[in-house]
């Protein structure tokens, strides 16, 4: 990835072993997460512009690691995936350290199956666990001047998953409807700091999105997305009027999207969102968005 401050990043970067043993798939290096549902996707294959509300407060947008993926397939006919993940634990809600070491890992665990001869479903559970020392943000005092506050501590997420696929008559037919949702919950423990000044810190937050897909011919798309966040129960150890960016809100945001595929290489896209994410601001937004693929493609995930 090409920053707009000329940085030059990587999303993905993994060896692959996939015949250890029967069902078992072994990746090492930097690689999305198991967790949740829409995690493991790239983001030329979502349903929307953007990451849902949960995703961008909870994961920073989409967790990836440097470390070890254990996935297992399990040999029966319903699927039955197990994951178990360790690594660095430096992108977000953990942070960079200057040491060796494991600091976060993930647990996961999804079934799925057919209804009939049009319908199919996967639902799933996971568990992330990360270290933070001096996570920062941005924020304003008691007499709104800018600061800077950090926590240290340990964050823990639990994530339930669900989607179903329904195509009357299968795919042939090129009509066909998915419904999706996650729920988020973390927890953090440990200390929150603003300057010099240090105390207890713990909270309890929580998120969830709805999204329904409906393709009403080949090629056409349109989709519905609810999001809500709800900042839960916070216990500060210093006066919590010194942090106003924590006071108690419940962000929202509903989207609508229409996309075309020309092709299996193409897509246009254009998203409408009512935006309730800031306190006291409706923001209006308006996205335009162009897909293509180069080159040799993988199947993407169910």
């Amino acid at each position: 990835a090409l920053a707009k401050d000329n940085s030059v990043s990587v999303e993905e970067s993994f060896i692959q072993a996939k015949g250890l043993l029967e069902g078992v798939n072994l990746k090492a290096g930097r690689y999305l997460s198991s967790i949740g549902y829409l995690n493991s996707q790239h983001a030329h294959a979502w349903d929307f512009v953007d990451a849902p509300l949960a995703y961008q407060a909870f994961l920073g947008g989409q967790y990836k690691q440097d470390g070890l993926q254990f996935n297992w397939l399990a040999p029966t006919d319903r699927f039955v995936q197990i994951g178990v993940e360790v690594g660095n634990g430096s992108a977000f809600p953990g942070t960079e350290r200057n040491k060796n070491g494991l600091n976060s890992a993930a647990l996961s665990a999804h079934v799925g199956d057919d209804i009939g001869a049009s319908g199919s479903w996967r639902g799933g559970i996971s568990y992330l666990r990360t270290n933070a020392s001096n996570r920062s943000f941005d924020d304003v005092d008691g007499i709104g001047n800018p600061v800077t506050n950090a926590f240290t501590g340990r964050s823990g997420t639990w994530i339930v998953d669900g989607v179903l696929k329904w195509a009357p008559g299968g795919n042939a037919n090129n009509t066909n409807v998915k419904l999706q949702g996650e729920y988020f919950r973390r927890k953090d423990d440990g200390t929150l700091s603003q300057g010099s000044d240090i105390g207890s810190y713990s909270a309890s937050q929580s998120g969830w999105y709805l999204q329904g897909i409906y393709q009403f011919m080949p090629g056409w798309r349109t989709g519905l997305r609810y999001d809500r966040l709800s900042s839960g129960t916070t216990n500060i150890g210093l006066a919590a009027d010194r942090f106003p960016g924590l006071s108690s809100y419940s962000p929202s945001r509903t989207s609508l999207m229409f996309d075309y595929s020309p092709s299996e290489f193409s897509r246009l896209r254009l998203q409408l969102a009512r935006d309730h994410s800031r306190p006291g601001v409706s923001d209006n937004e308006i996205f335009l968005q162009y897909i293509m693929s180069l080159g040799a493609h993988g199947a993407h995930n169910y």
